[in-house]
């Protein structure tokens, strides 16, 4: 999946819909992003959890906007980003 998408998604504060796409992806950009949907979600035990799999220090409650700000540069920086399905 696309990650423009999924960024998109989080902006719009639909974390459920961005959920279902990163809980089924293994990158490092996912557990980021995965990270970011439990913070919107609310739940900040397990985003802690996504964060330090992603190996990234957790940004508190407040930096949804700018967590989804650079991840957003993140995958420009890396153009065509996508988020790869785990390995069967």
């Amino acid at each position: 999946m696309d990650t423009t998408r999924v960024l998109d998604l989080l902006e719009a504060g639909d974390w459920k819909a961005a959920h279902e796409i990163v809980q089924k992806e293994s990158s490092t950009l996912a557990a980021w992003l995965h990270g970011v949907v439990h913070i919107l979600e609310g739940d900040l035990d397990n985003a802690r959890g996504w964060y330090t799999k992603a190996k990234r220090e957790f940004p508190g409650r407040d930096a949804v906007k700018q967590e989804i700000a650079a991840a957003r540069k993140s995958a420009a920086a890396d153009k065509g980003a996508t988020i790869r399905p785990p390995k069967s």
